[in-house]
């Protein structure tokens, strides 16, 4: 998937649309639309300009594969969380070994 296919992509998650959603906005097929989000396919200007249009963007933000200040905030939020749930893993872990000693301590007696 090229970077024009991924921010394609992304933007339609945003808007919470489907595959034939936005290809029936675009008055193409399913199978059309998802060759751009793929990369398979070139774009023409035409259709991109079609494509920014539906997405509220100029046609240079569609081209932008530049991250912007929000989307690069969202990663940092991400990875913050991913090493938390990383630390709650190795909490749970532990936990999980006292309650086996416990229950093999229980079952000695």
């Amino acid at each position: 998937m090229n970077a024009l296919g991924k921010k394609i992509r992304l933007l339609r998650h945003q808007k919470g649309w489907s595959q034939e959603d936005v290809a029936k906005r675009l008055d193409i097929s399913i199978p059309a639309f998802s060759k751009i989000e793929t990369g398979i396919t070139d774009v023409n200007l035409s259709r991109l300009n079609q494509i920014s249009k539906l997405f509220g963007l100029s046609l240079v933000q569609l081209m932008s594969t530049t991250d912007s200040e929000e989307e690069k905030e969202k990663a940092d939020e991400l990875a913050e969380m991913a090493k938390r749930l990383q630390s709650r893993d190795a909490e749970v872990i532990d936990l999980q070994k006292k309650v086996i000693d416990l229950y093999e301590q229980l079952h000695k007696r």
